[in-house]
């Protein structure tokens, strides 16, 4: 059986003063989407940062495919050594590169470059549009291309920022659905972060709700499928109750 792509235990972190989190526990297993939900200020975004390796968190550890990345405050592997896939909400494509230049930009020097860069266009669903610019791309697309690039270097994880929150009603779902299919059919497991109810529900394997109680940390409150009674109830009383400093 391969090693859970994502493991946090214990997980803990403060800047120069209360905590962020406290105790957060999570795996995701390979193929499964796993969306953490939370108010704006609740530290979903920082959660996922400390997944990254942008943040390192100062409790708990980290694991990536079985291998701890951080334990209590100490950095054992740099992000740019952890091979994890990133899509962001304002996609971070670059606008003067081809389709075909931005997809390739995670594989310098990989001679195979050109025919995995047509592999993963072809996934996505946009073969034929090597050649354009993102400003010639409609916003699912440009958002494929998100998907094609950070697919490339085939990634175990891959951690998702709000990357559906620029697209409209039904084009958020119907690419939202096109990713997770995706992933499943790669063995992919993703991280998404989102204060989106019906997102997390519509989207998900399994819904972690991030809030605090009072004036204690935020923590993981609920986590299970959106199919449990008890899930949604929880969603829809405490998920977008709570704003902090911090996202």
């Amino acid at each position: 059986m391969p090693d859970n792509p994502l493991e946090l235990r214990d997980l803990g972190h403060s800047y120069s003063g209360p905590s962020v989190f406290e105790g957060v526990s999570l795996t995701v297993a390979p193929g499964e989407l796993v969306s953490i939900l939370g108010a704006s200020g609740s530290g979903k975004s920082t959660l996922l940062r400390a997944a990254a390796g942008f943040v390192t968190p100062t409790r708990g550890t980290v694991s990536i495919g079985g291998v701890e990345v951080a334990r209590d405050g100490r950095e054992l592997v740099p992000a740019e050594r952890r091979g994890v896939g990133m899509m962001f909400q304002d996609y971070a494509l670059f606008p003067h590169m081809t389709v075909a230049e931005n997809v390739a930009f995670g594989l310098p020097g990989d001679p195979n470059a050109p025919a995995r860069v047509a592999e993963v266009l072809a996934l996505v669903g946009l073969e034929g549009l090597e050649h354009r610019r993102p400003g010639a791309l409609s916003g699912g697309q440009q958002q494929r291309v998100a998907l094609a690039r950070a697919l490339a270097p085939r990634p175990s994880l891959l951690l998702l920022d709000e990357p559906f929150a620029n697209l409209d009603g039904p084009l958020r779902f119907e690419v939202g659905d096109h990713v997770v299919k995706i992933l499943a059919s790669e063995g992919v497991g993703a991280l998404l972060v989102t204060h989106d109810r019906e997102e997390a529900l519509g989207l998900s394997h399994r819904v972690a709700v991030l809030a605090s109680t009072g004036d204690e940390p935020a923590g993981l409150v609920q986590v299970g499928t959106p199919q449990e009674g008890e899930v949604r109830i929880k969603i829809h009383s405490t998920a977008l109750c709570h704003t902090d400093a911090y996202t």
